[in-house]
């Protein structure tokens, strides 16, 4: 059965839809089977990974819904064992929509118990809000990983996010265990980010990624040409990266 990593964090702009394709890219490129469920109405996920998701007439809203099984969204990328299920359109409506539905908060999870034994690990880029899509995230999950951007605004609402963690282990998945907490677009040339670095630790004292992902030109670049950065430039210092983190997570699930 795959692993499930949420990759989650209400604030935006913090480089989680960034650390969700690359990871994923990595990963697959490590040997693994990875599915990355794009559960961000954005899809920046999607179009992220080269795929017109304004095109689509099927998705993950569309398979949590019940109009189609998981297994008939998915799309393969340009990697060899990597597939999406794609964002579509319709999936901005998901959360007044789904507040209607028998088990609403775990329509995500019985979707993905048809595809759990055909991957190794299963990504799902969560919403930047803590609503019914990210709860649905969150509950299908093993797993949470949490890119935070080294500034000082993206700690504000961490606690938050913690409590959400916690009312969901207490009430709708005690398993779910958090992974850890990556920081994204790290300065070493600012005081500010090694501030940042510290103050984390207050949240995560033994749940910090040794990997930090920098400020990179390359990997910005990278999704307007609908590429992974493992597809773009392998070799700038983010895919290195990313790589890194990639073996790191592997020795720990």
């Amino acid at each position: 059965m795959a692993k499930v990593i949420a990759v989650v964090n209400q604030k935006g702009g913090v480089g989680k839809t960034t650390t969700a394709v690359n990871l994923g890219a990595y990963l697959a490129s490590l040997g693994k089977y990875v599915l990355l469920v794009d559960l961000d109405p954005q899809a920046n996920a999607t179009s992220g990974l080269g795929i017109e998701y304004h095109t689509l007439n099927k998705g993950v809203y569309e398979a949590i819904s019940g109009d189609f099984l998981l297994r008939e969204v998915l799309h393969p990328t340009a990697h060899i064992g990597y597939r999406v299920a794609p964002a579509t359109p319709s999936l901005a409506g998901a959360n007044v929509e789904l507040v209607n539905l028998e088990r609403r908060e775990h329509r995500l999870a019985d979707s993905l118990l048809e595809v759990r034994s055909d991957y190794d690990v299963i990504l799902i880029d969560c919403p930047p809000s803590l609503g019914l899509l990210t709860i649905n995230g969150l509950v299908a999950s093993d797993y949470i990983l949490i890119p935070v951007q080294a500034e000082y605004y993206a700690l504000e609402g961490l606690g938050q996010l913690i409590n959400t963690i916690n009312l969901i282990q207490e009430n709708l998945r005690p398993e779910l265990a958090i992974l850890g907490a990556v920081i994204t677009m790290f300065d070493k040339r600012t005081k500010l980010s090694d501030q940042v670095l510290q103050e984390l630790y207050k949240f995560f004292p033994d749940k910090i990624f040794r990997t930090v992902i920098p400020r990179n030109v390359r990997l910005s670049e990278a999704p307007s040409h609908g590429k992974s950065i493992l597809e773009y430039d392998q070799y700038s210092k983010g895919g290195r990266c990313y790589e890194k983190l990639a073996r790191e997570i592997l020795e720990i699930i």
